[in-house]
């Protein structure tokens, strides 16, 4: 069981990186009380790979005396359940200007107290956390996308390098855009079934509409240029830390056209090792 304790400064990006981390696979836990985290070990150590990787969150929200934390550590040692602390922390300036910008208050923030006193005070109350933490990392100068990058590099597997959820979907135009896609191709202009007496009430599952379609040479240039288009693109999808990608494909009702081109860019992008799921949301429609 992969078992990890994040913590750090507030406004420094903790919830943001334990995103990443869950959408890596972690079950995450948002400010566990300490003496329950022993407890909660003991359980999913007991599971059947339910819990296969952990990710908990305590910071200063918990209260400023981490002898809890602490003692909670040693009981981790004496059941032999590996764990590793990430701190996330940046310098007074970034967080500042983070809490400036959201408006929102410090936990520390007193009647009185100045916004950087508060940061001082409890970058001072987290120093013990900090030393013994296995992994530091400071978003100072990091971007969202920077950040992403940092925590698969610290916790991510193989299969984390395409952790991009693809949906590509067939629509006609003449029933509107789907508004959930981020990415939409015409395909209009392919050869059209529709005027084919024999494929006309059938739909691009059909494999002699598909075959109709899908081998003209237009449709055969069009497709090589979509993947040489998607095989650059989609790195770039994960890199940037977008974790669900819809891929709208439109001709003029969704039944034919679309539905072909639909089935050859989803078995292309699964051949890629990406997760991806098929669908035609107007192939059915009268």
């Amino acid at each position: 069981m992969e078992f990890v304790i994040v913590s750090g400064l507030s406004g420094a990006g903790k919830s943001k990186a334990v995103e990443f981390m869950e959408d890596m696979g972690f079950f995450c836990v948002d400010n566990l009380p300490a003496p329950l985290i022993p407890k909660f070990a003991e359980l999913c150590m007991a599971g059947h790979g339910e819990y296969e990787r952990v990710a908990l969150v305590t910071d200063i929200r918990g209260g400023g005396n981490f002898d809890g934390l602490f003692q909670a550590l040693d009981a981790l040692n004496a059941m032999n359940c590996d764990y590793k602390i990430l701190f996330v922390e940046a310098n007074e300036e970034t967080i500042i200007k983070r809490y400036k910008e959201t408006r929102r208050n410090h936990p520390l923030s007193h009647e009185g107290s100045s916004l950087q006193e508060a940061v001082a005070a409890e970058r001072e109350m987290l120093a013990p956390v900090r030393a013994r933490a296995a992994y530091i990392i400071d978003t100072s100068t990091l971007s969202t996308a920077k950040l992403r990058g940092e925590v698969l590099r610290l916790f991510g597997r193989e299969s984390d390098e395409k952790a991009v959820s693809i949906n590509v979907l067939s629509f006609g135009f003449k029933y509107g855009l789907p508004i959930e896609a981020d990415l939409v191709l015409d395909v209009r202009f392919l050869p059209n079934p529709f005027y084919v007496p024999e494929l006309r009430n059938k739909t691009g599952i059909s494999d002699d509409v598909y075959h109709y379609v899908m081998d003209t040479a237009s449709a055969k240039e069009f497709m090589q240029r979509l993947e040489k288009l998607f095989e650059f693109l989609l790195p770039q999808y994960v890199e940037e830390g977008k974790s669900a990608l819809v891929i709208a494909v439109g001709c003029t009702g969704g039944k034919h056209r679309s539905v072909s081109v639909t089935r050859a860019l989803a078995a292309y992008i699964r051949q890629k090792g990406y997760s991806v799921s098929e669908n035609h949301r107007d192939m059915t429609r009268a």
